[in-house]
Protein backbone atom coordinates (compact mmCIF):
# COMPACT_ATOMS: atom_id res chain seq x y z
CA UNK A 1 0.00 0.00 0.00
CA UNK A 2 1.13 3.54 -0.71
CA UNK A 3 1.69 5.82 2.28
CA UNK A 4 -0.20 9.07 2.86
CA UNK A 5 2.70 11.20 1.69
CA UNK A 6 2.99 9.50 -1.67
CA UNK A 7 -0.78 9.63 -2.15
CA UNK A 8 -0.75 13.36 -1.40
CA UNK A 9 2.11 13.89 -3.84
CA UNK A 10 0.09 12.12 -6.53
CA UNK A 11 -2.92 14.39 -5.87
CA UNK A 12 -0.69 17.46 -6.22
CA UNK A 13 0.78 16.03 -9.41
CA UNK A 14 -2.69 15.47 -10.90
CA UNK A 15 -3.74 19.03 -10.02
CA UNK A 16 -0.62 20.33 -11.71
CA UNK A 17 -1.54 18.38 -14.85
CA UNK A 18 -5.17 19.54 -14.84
CA UNK A 19 -4.64 22.22 -17.55
CA UNK A 20 -3.35 19.50 -19.89
CA UNK A 21 -6.23 17.04 -19.43
CA UNK A 22 -8.31 18.60 -22.20
CA UNK A 23 -5.38 18.48 -24.64
CA UNK A 24 -4.76 14.82 -23.71
CA UNK A 25 -8.41 13.91 -24.27
CA UNK A 26 -8.24 15.63 -27.67
CA UNK A 27 -5.20 13.52 -28.55
CA UNK A 28 -7.07 10.33 -27.59
CA UNK A 29 -9.96 11.34 -29.85
CA UNK A 30 -7.54 11.96 -32.74
CA UNK A 31 -5.94 8.51 -32.26
CA UNK A 32 -9.35 6.83 -32.10
CA UNK A 33 -10.34 8.60 -35.33
CA UNK A 34 -7.05 7.49 -36.92
CA UNK A 35 -7.76 3.86 -35.93
CA UNK A 36 -11.19 4.09 -37.57
CA UNK A 37 -9.53 5.37 -40.76
CA UNK A 38 -7.08 2.43 -40.69
CA UNK A 39 -9.90 -0.05 -40.14
CA UNK A 40 -12.03 1.18 -43.06
CA UNK A 41 -9.43 2.76 -45.36
CA UNK A 42 -9.83 0.10 -48.10
CA UNK A 43 -13.56 0.75 -48.42
CA UNK A 44 -13.07 4.51 -48.05
CA UNK A 45 -10.54 4.34 -50.90
CA UNK A 46 -13.07 2.55 -53.11
CA UNK A 47 -15.61 5.22 -52.20
CA UNK A 48 -13.08 7.92 -53.15
CA UNK A 49 -12.51 6.29 -56.56
CA UNK A 50 -16.26 6.04 -57.18
CA UNK A 51 -16.66 9.70 -56.19
CA UNK A 52 -13.84 10.71 -58.53
CA UNK A 53 -15.28 8.76 -61.47
CA UNK A 54 -18.74 10.22 -60.81
CA UNK A 55 -17.34 13.75 -60.87
CA UNK A 56 -15.46 12.92 -64.10
CA UNK A 57 -18.68 11.73 -65.72
CA UNK A 58 -20.42 14.96 -64.76
CA UNK A 59 -17.84 16.91 -66.74
CA UNK A 60 -15.35 17.86 -64.05
CA UNK A 61 -11.78 17.76 -65.36
CA UNK A 62 -9.15 15.30 -64.13
CA UNK A 63 -6.82 17.70 -62.32
CA UNK A 64 -9.42 19.22 -59.98
CA UNK A 65 -10.31 15.64 -58.93
CA UNK A 66 -6.70 14.41 -58.76
CA UNK A 67 -6.41 14.92 -54.94
CA UNK A 68 -9.33 12.49 -54.47
CA UNK A 69 -7.58 9.84 -56.59
CA UNK A 70 -4.31 10.49 -54.76
CA UNK A 71 -5.97 9.96 -51.36
CA UNK A 72 -7.49 6.71 -52.69
CA UNK A 73 -4.03 5.58 -53.88
CA UNK A 74 -2.52 6.25 -50.44
CA UNK A 75 -5.38 4.32 -48.81
CA UNK A 76 -4.92 1.27 -51.07
CA UNK A 77 -1.11 1.34 -50.71
CA UNK A 78 -1.18 1.57 -46.91
CA UNK A 79 -3.84 -1.16 -46.70
CA UNK A 80 -1.81 -3.69 -48.71
CA UNK A 81 1.78 -2.68 -47.82
CA UNK A 82 1.39 -1.79 -44.12
CA UNK A 83 -1.83 -3.50 -43.10
CA UNK A 84 -3.79 -3.06 -39.86
CA UNK A 85 -0.96 -4.03 -37.49
CA UNK A 86 -1.46 -0.84 -35.47
CA UNK A 87 -4.95 -2.06 -34.51
CA UNK A 88 -3.56 -5.25 -32.92
CA UNK A 89 -1.72 -3.59 -30.03
CA UNK A 90 -4.72 -2.79 -27.79
CA UNK A 91 -6.47 -6.19 -28.03
CA UNK A 92 -3.15 -8.00 -27.54
CA UNK A 93 -2.46 -6.08 -24.32
CA UNK A 94 -6.04 -6.80 -23.19
CA UNK A 95 -5.66 -10.50 -24.02
CA UNK A 96 -8.48 -10.44 -26.59
CA UNK A 97 -7.04 -13.15 -28.81
CA UNK A 98 -10.16 -13.61 -30.95
CA UNK A 99 -10.13 -9.91 -31.83
CA UNK A 100 -6.44 -10.15 -32.78
CA UNK A 101 -7.18 -13.11 -35.07
CA UNK A 102 -10.10 -11.24 -36.62
CA UNK A 103 -7.83 -8.28 -37.44
CA UNK A 104 -5.13 -10.56 -38.90
CA UNK A 105 -7.72 -12.13 -41.22
CA UNK A 106 -8.21 -8.74 -42.88
CA UNK A 107 -4.67 -9.08 -44.28
CA UNK A 108 -5.56 -10.75 -47.58
CA UNK A 109 -2.12 -10.78 -49.20
CA UNK A 110 0.64 -11.07 -46.54
CA UNK A 111 3.28 -11.29 -49.26
CA UNK A 112 2.63 -7.64 -50.15
CA UNK A 113 3.34 -6.36 -46.65
CA UNK A 114 6.46 -4.24 -46.13
CA UNK A 115 9.23 -6.61 -45.01
CA UNK A 116 9.49 -5.60 -41.29
CA UNK A 117 5.68 -5.56 -41.02
CA UNK A 118 5.49 -9.00 -42.64
CA UNK A 119 8.05 -10.30 -40.15
CA UNK A 120 5.93 -9.02 -37.26
CA UNK A 121 2.82 -10.54 -38.86
CA UNK A 122 4.38 -14.02 -38.96
CA UNK A 123 5.74 -13.61 -35.42
CA UNK A 124 2.24 -12.89 -34.10
CA UNK A 125 0.82 -15.85 -36.04
CA UNK A 126 3.55 -18.04 -34.54
CA UNK A 127 2.80 -16.86 -31.01
CA UNK A 128 -0.93 -17.44 -31.46
CA UNK A 129 -0.23 -20.96 -32.75
CA UNK A 130 1.98 -21.65 -29.72
CA UNK A 131 -0.82 -20.55 -27.40
CA UNK A 132 -3.04 -23.13 -29.10
CA UNK A 133 -0.21 -25.70 -28.80
CA UNK A 134 -0.12 -26.02 -32.59
CA UNK A 135 3.65 -26.34 -32.63
CA UNK A 136 3.96 -27.25 -36.31
CA UNK A 137 2.21 -24.04 -37.42
CA UNK A 138 4.10 -22.05 -34.80
CA UNK A 139 7.44 -23.33 -36.07
CA UNK A 140 6.49 -22.65 -39.71
CA UNK A 141 5.46 -19.05 -39.03
CA UNK A 142 8.39 -18.28 -36.72
CA UNK A 143 10.83 -19.61 -39.30
CA UNK A 144 9.21 -17.39 -41.94
CA UNK A 145 9.58 -14.40 -39.59
CA UNK A 146 13.19 -15.30 -38.80
CA UNK A 147 14.03 -15.64 -42.51
CA UNK A 148 12.70 -12.13 -43.13
CA UNK A 149 14.70 -10.68 -40.25
CA UNK A 150 13.65 -7.91 -37.92
CA UNK A 151 14.68 -4.26 -37.56
CA UNK A 152 15.10 -4.98 -33.82
CA UNK A 153 17.69 -7.70 -33.00
CA UNK A 154 15.92 -8.45 -29.68
CA UNK A 155 12.73 -9.40 -31.51
CA UNK A 156 14.68 -11.75 -33.76
CA UNK A 157 16.41 -13.14 -30.67
CA UNK A 158 13.02 -13.91 -29.12
CA UNK A 159 12.01 -15.75 -32.32
CA UNK A 160 15.19 -17.83 -32.25
CA UNK A 161 14.59 -18.68 -28.58
CA UNK A 162 11.07 -19.93 -29.33
CA UNK A 163 12.36 -22.02 -32.22
CA UNK A 164 15.06 -23.45 -29.95
CA UNK A 165 12.52 -24.37 -27.28
CA UNK A 166 10.34 -26.14 -29.85
CA UNK A 167 13.35 -28.04 -31.22
CA UNK A 168 14.15 -29.22 -27.68
CA UNK A 169 10.56 -30.37 -27.20
CA UNK A 170 10.98 -32.50 -30.29
CA UNK A 171 14.21 -33.95 -28.85
CA UNK A 172 16.43 -32.22 -31.41
CA UNK A 173 18.99 -30.84 -28.95
CA UNK A 174 21.54 -29.99 -31.63
CA UNK A 175 19.10 -27.74 -33.50
CA UNK A 176 17.85 -26.36 -30.21
CA UNK A 177 21.38 -25.39 -29.19
CA UNK A 178 21.96 -23.66 -32.56
CA UNK A 179 18.81 -21.56 -32.24
CA UNK A 180 19.33 -20.67 -28.57
CA UNK A 181 22.95 -19.67 -29.14
CA UNK A 182 21.75 -17.40 -31.95
CA UNK A 183 19.09 -15.94 -29.62
CA UNK A 184 21.70 -15.13 -26.94
CA UNK A 185 24.00 -13.59 -29.53
CA UNK A 186 21.23 -11.39 -30.97
CA UNK A 187 19.95 -10.36 -27.55
CA UNK A 188 16.79 -11.30 -25.69
CA UNK A 189 14.33 -8.54 -24.72
CA UNK A 190 13.68 -9.43 -21.07
CA UNK A 191 15.47 -11.08 -18.15
CA UNK A 192 12.88 -13.84 -17.71
CA UNK A 193 13.35 -15.04 -21.30
CA UNK A 194 17.12 -14.67 -20.97
CA UNK A 195 17.04 -16.90 -17.88
CA UNK A 196 15.02 -19.48 -19.82
CA UNK A 197 17.63 -19.41 -22.59
CA UNK A 198 20.50 -20.04 -20.15
CA UNK A 199 18.58 -22.79 -18.34
CA UNK A 200 17.91 -24.48 -21.68
CA UNK A 201 21.61 -24.32 -22.55
CA UNK A 202 22.38 -25.72 -19.10
CA UNK A 203 20.12 -28.71 -19.77
CA UNK A 204 21.66 -29.26 -23.21
CA UNK A 205 25.19 -29.33 -21.78
CA UNK A 206 24.12 -31.53 -18.87
CA UNK A 207 22.84 -33.97 -21.48
CA UNK A 208 26.18 -33.74 -23.31
CA UNK A 209 27.91 -34.32 -19.92
CA UNK A 210 29.85 -31.08 -20.30
CA UNK A 211 29.25 -30.15 -16.67
CA UNK A 212 31.54 -27.13 -16.41
CA UNK A 213 29.72 -25.37 -19.25
CA UNK A 214 26.37 -26.45 -17.79
CA UNK A 215 27.24 -24.88 -14.43
CA UNK A 216 28.35 -21.69 -16.12
CA UNK A 217 25.02 -21.36 -17.95
CA UNK A 218 23.19 -22.11 -14.69
CA UNK A 219 25.05 -19.28 -12.95
CA UNK A 220 24.11 -16.93 -15.78
CA UNK A 221 20.47 -17.96 -15.46
CA UNK A 222 20.45 -17.20 -11.71
CA UNK A 223 22.20 -13.87 -12.36
CA UNK A 224 19.17 -12.81 -14.42
CA UNK A 225 17.17 -12.97 -11.15
CA UNK A 226 13.97 -14.40 -12.66
CA UNK A 227 10.74 -13.87 -10.72
CA UNK A 228 8.06 -15.91 -12.53
CA UNK A 229 7.02 -19.13 -10.79
CA UNK A 230 7.64 -21.39 -13.79
CA UNK A 231 11.24 -20.22 -14.21
CA UNK A 232 11.95 -20.30 -10.47
CA UNK A 233 10.62 -23.87 -10.27
CA UNK A 234 12.95 -24.84 -13.10
CA UNK A 235 15.91 -23.21 -11.30
CA UNK A 236 15.12 -25.14 -8.09
CA UNK A 237 14.75 -28.40 -10.01
CA UNK A 238 18.12 -28.04 -11.73
CA UNK A 239 19.79 -26.84 -8.54
CA UNK A 240 18.92 -30.13 -6.81
CA UNK A 241 21.35 -32.14 -8.89
CA UNK A 242 23.74 -29.69 -10.57
CA UNK A 243 25.67 -29.16 -7.31
CA UNK A 244 26.38 -32.91 -7.17
CA UNK A 245 27.90 -33.23 -10.62
CA UNK A 246 31.63 -32.78 -11.24
CA UNK A 247 33.08 -29.77 -12.99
Amino acid sequence: MRNTSSAFSEIRFRKTLFPFIFAHSQLIRVMQFYNIIIKYRFWLSILAVVLGLTLNLTGTGFWPIFPIYFIALIGFASHFFIGPMRLIQAPMVAGKIEEVEKILKTIWFPGLLYKPVRSTYYTILGNLAMMKQDFDSAEKHLKMSSALGSPMPEAEGANKLQLGMMAMQKGDLKQGETYIRAAIRLGIPDKESEAVAYLSMCQIFMNKREFRAAKDFFRRAKACKPTTKQVLDQVKEIEKYISRVPG
